[in-house]
């Protein structure tokens, strides 16, 4: 089923990009994973927070103090980690310990100018075995121990998108994005000026088509028939 949806997408010329707030593996091993599922996808068509944020802190000379998974260390390799002068974190799923969130804290509150990265700010997604808390949950502690504001990239992030949008070369409004998650998704998206759709699946909860704040342009049961009634709409 999945290789004949991608083969339809393929078939229509759309350009596609897969933007993910995946932080527990490297952004190659999370290709690789699509690819075992059946999509026939590059290396460039994969947007993730981790080499998003390598090039922030390259750019602004940072030395991060990483709390992340151990499996997505590697994407920090070229990166200077002596003297950290930062805290990136992400979802460090059984790395969160009150040893390891105290030492971030320990980092930040040390720095006159404390810099708080977070590779995306999900409250929760959903595993085989339920519901996990994310990356949102360990940020806000840090960002109320420390009295800071976190940067935060990946979804929801504006630039995180617009970044997705300009390597596609597509304005907003030519574009549509497919998720479960109501705020990161949806509300992402959206704000960018983006129409959006939530899919009954994975994390998505009947509650969100309620949400106060964030409204889908439209819901679908799985992803095979939003990409039904996307190519319709083609023809």
């Amino acid at each position: 089923m999945v290789y004949f949806l991608w083969c339809r997408i393929k078939e229509a010329d759309l350009k596609v990009r897969f933007c993910t707030n995946e932080t527990q593996a490297t952004r190659e091993k999370f290709v690789a994973k699509l690819q075992n599922l059946g999509f026939d996808i590059t290396f460039g068509e994969v947007f993730a927070p981790a080499p998003a944020a390598c090039q922030i802190l390259k750019e602004r000379g940072l030395r991060p103090h990483l709390l992340v998974h151990d499996g997505l260390l590697p994407e920090f390799n070229q990166i200077d980690q002596s003297n950290p002068n930062c805290v990136v974190i992400g979802d460090a799923a059984d790395n969160f310990s009150y040893k390891n969130l105290n030492e971030a804290f320990q980092v930040l509150i040390g720095l006159e100018k404390p810099v708080l990265l977070s590779l995306g700010r999900g409250r929760y997604y959903k595993e085989t075995d339920g519901m996990k808390l994310d990356v949102g949950a360990y940020m806000k502690a840090l960002e109320y121990a420390c009295d800071i504001k976190a940067e935060v990239i990946g979804k929801p992030a504006k630039m995180f998108f617009l970044s997705a949008l300009s390597d596609m070369d597509l304005e907003p409004d030519q574009v549509i994005m497919i998720g479960d998650d109501i705020v990161n998704d949806v509300g992402g998206a959206q704000q960018c000026g983006m129409k959006a759709v939530q899919v009954r699946t994975g994390k998505y909860r009947p509650c969100d088509e309620q949400h106060p704040t964030v409204k889908a342009d439209g819901y679908v049961d799985n992803l095979a028939q939003a990409v039904k009634i996307l190519l319709e709409h083609l023809h």
